[in-house]
């Protein structure tokens, strides 16, 4: 059979593969889903066809493990430049079609302070006064050690890797708001007043990401927002990449099957 692969543990990455795990059964074409962590593959659908393959990979090896397959669509995260530069890489390489499916850009009000990078946003924290919360994720967290600990607070998800990332930049687990997203605005302004919080580090993660929300928060309490500066990222929505889908027709199938 022929093989489609989706690579992403975003929303987006989830909507998809609910709905090509039907789709793609139809069609007698076979699914596999690639996602980095555990944690993507616990919020991932249960797939009744498809196959689900968990853990990073590394530029060299994508590309033999892409093998065979007739169609990549890279649904991850709009920061994760790396990975979707290493993926269109391996689709070259392959001679495989890549559709990218990504979440539009927010509209950035005003106040917004936008920084390139999180070196540039700690760098910038420190000529400024006041507790910073860092919502960025767990990876940019080494950034921030130069600053005083006692100053630092961040919101990673509930895992072993997302703790220790934590504890490794010098953060005491009273400063470790573990915890799935994504949130109200009320749960953000709460989490502000509780740890009287001045300033806070963002990526722009749309409307699926509850960005909005976080920028309602801040303006209602008073802090201070950085915003790192989002990767240029040109895809389609899911409902573009479902209806492209619908009318796509493979080519000849691949002798190699997908290596999981």
């Amino acid at each position: 059979m022929t093989g489609v692969v989706l690579f992403g543990g975003t929303t987006e990455g989830r909507q998809l593969a609910q709905a090509l795990d039907g789709l793609c059964a139809a069609r007698g074409l076979t699914l596999t889903v690639f996602v980095a962590t555990e944690y993507g593959q616990e919020v991932l659908p249960a797939l009744t066809h498809g196959q689900v393959h968990t853990g990073r990979l590394a530029p060299e090896v994508m590309t033999g493990r892409l093998a065979g397959c007739q169609l990549i669509i890279d649904a991850t995260h709009p920061y994760a430049e790396t990975v979707s530069a290493s993926l269109r890489a391996a689709a070259k390489a392959a001679g495989v079609p890549l559709w990218r499916c990504s979440r539009p850009a927010s509209a950035l009000p005003e106040r917004c302070i936008c920084l390139p990078d999180a070196p540039a946003a700690a760098e910038w924290l420190a000529r400024q006064e006041g507790r910073v919360l860092l919502t960025t994720g767990a990876k940019e967290l080494p950034a921030f050690a130069a600053l005083p600990p006692e100053r630092l607070y961040a919101r990673v998800l509930a895992t072993h890797d997302g703790i220790a990332a934590c504890e490794q930049a010098g953060l005491a687990h009273s400063h470790i708001l573990a915890m799935q997203g994504p949130f109200s605005q009320a749960l953000n302004e709460a989490v502000f007043r509780q740890w009287n919080i001045r300033w806070m580090v963002t990526k722009d993660g749309g409307r699926n990401g509850g960005f909005a929300e976080k920028l309602a928060a801040a303006q209602s309490c008073g802090v201070g927002v950085l915003v790192l500066t989002r990767p240029e990222d040109r895809g389609e929505t899911v409902e573009a990449i479902l209806s492209r889908f619908a009318a796509w027709q493979p080519a000849a199938p691949a002798l190699q099957p997908i290596r999981i």
